[in-house]
């Protein structure tokens, strides 16, 4: 996550700082019987104190019951104060340059990922709390509108694309399916006659029969 700027700003006005503060291993485990937090566990418990303050301050203060999705926009807007990464304006000589060779007075903002990250603790800790799912702000349809518009500008204004890898999620045969519900006799069947089963499609006929006890003759 992106840090304070300039050290300037405090853990509560910046929760998407993911180093320093409190952490894991400044945890206090009470007579050694209870885990630390985990480092994700802590960040968000640090996440949704902020928001709180944040909503606190608000003028007027706002609850966190009236909270909606656009106080959550305007929570991530006051956020990039903090930021550290160089957004390029459009009029800029290095906009849509990915390595600019010289510095230039473009503003510092979140990245797209600190607040895509920041935005699925938030809404965790929200539900965590007591909050209903299908009130959540967090997971409000104006935000993700708003996260899905910093990223496509934020990639055009540093000439980064942002590409999400799909992940390839293994194939289940049907032979796999059926083996997992039959006797261990019958499934060797099953894969005996998958294995043959390019010979005119009898091949679970030929397997199943490969394994049957041989006649007697009487």
């Amino acid at each position: 996550m992106d840090s304070t700027s300039g050290g300037g700003g405090s853990e509560a006005s910046d929760p998407s700082r993911g180093e320093g503060g409190e952490g894991p291993s400044s945890a206090t485990v009470g007579g050694g019987s209870t885990a630390a937090p985990s480092r994700y566990e802590s960040q968000k418990r640090r996440d949704w104190n902020t928001f709180l303050q944040y909503l606190k301050n608000h003028k007027p203060p706002l609850s966190l019951q009236r909270c909606s999705g656009a106080h959550v926009i305007e929570f991530l807007k006051y956020l990039d104060q903090f930021g550290k990464t160089k957004v390029h304006v459009t009029g800029c000589t290095y906009f849509g340059h990915p390595n600019p060779p010289a510095p230039c007075s473009c503003p510092l903002k979140q990245a797209w990922g600190s607040l895509d990250a920041l935005i699925g603790r938030l809404r965790a800790a929200y539900e965590e709390n007591g909050g209903r799912p299908d009130s959540n702000p967090f997971g409000a349809r104006a935000v993700r509108i708003y996260l899905r518009e910093v990223r496509e500008g934020q990639a055009k204004a540093r000439g980064i694309p942002y590409e999400k890898k799909k992940r390839k999620r293994p194939t289940v045969t049907a032979t796999t399916v059926v083996a997992a519900n039959v006797p261990p006799v019958a499934a060797q069947a099953v894969e005996i006659g998958a294995g043959s089963s390019g010979s005119g499609g009898g091949g679970s006929d030929t397997g199943g029969g490969a394994l049957a006890p041989p006649s007697t003759t009487v």
